[in-house]
């Protein structure tokens, strides 16, 4: 089962758009990993956003990120996921009331600590995630 998935989710990526999909927004941060001790995951902002320095360096002390990319929070927010199984995705969208909406799906396999993503995302037009306030921290 999971290899079929796999093999749909490898021929649907290699299947070209022609449905005219808008370009996706250049990233200046996309990193991934993974961390064998779970308690680590709580370290995640609860609502998977970053709007702020203090709050990126902590995080990335936590989870042992090296050289972290510079983020300018005045002009980019950072979104992110975690996942026990042994890969996943995280779809960010904003909706046009600006609610930003963060979507995950992964593989069924759990595997032993967890595996997470963070992505950069630009800040404009976004009021709110997932129908609640942006943290101001």
């Amino acid at each position: 089962m999971l290899r079929t998935l796999v093999a749909f989710t490898l021929l649907v990526a290699t299947i070209p758009s022609t449905y005219g999909d808008e370009p996706k927004p250049k990233r200046t941060v996309e990193l991934a990993g993974s961390l064998e001790d779970e308690a680590l995951q709580k370290e995640m902002p609860a609502n998977g956003v970053v709007v702020s320095q203090k709050v990126w360096d902590k995080l990335t002390k936590a989870w042992g990120i090296t050289d972290a990319p510079k983020v300018d929070f005045t002009k980019e927010i950072l979104v992110m996921g975690t996942w026990k199984g042994s890969s996943f995705s995280i779809t960010p969208t904003v909706d046009s009331e600006g609610d930003l909406k963060i979507t995950s799906f992964g593989t069924k396999d759990l595997r032993p600590g967890f595996r997470w993503k963070v992505l950069s995302l630009p800040r404009d037009g976004i009021k709110t995630t997932q129908g609640k306030a942006l943290p101001k921290e």
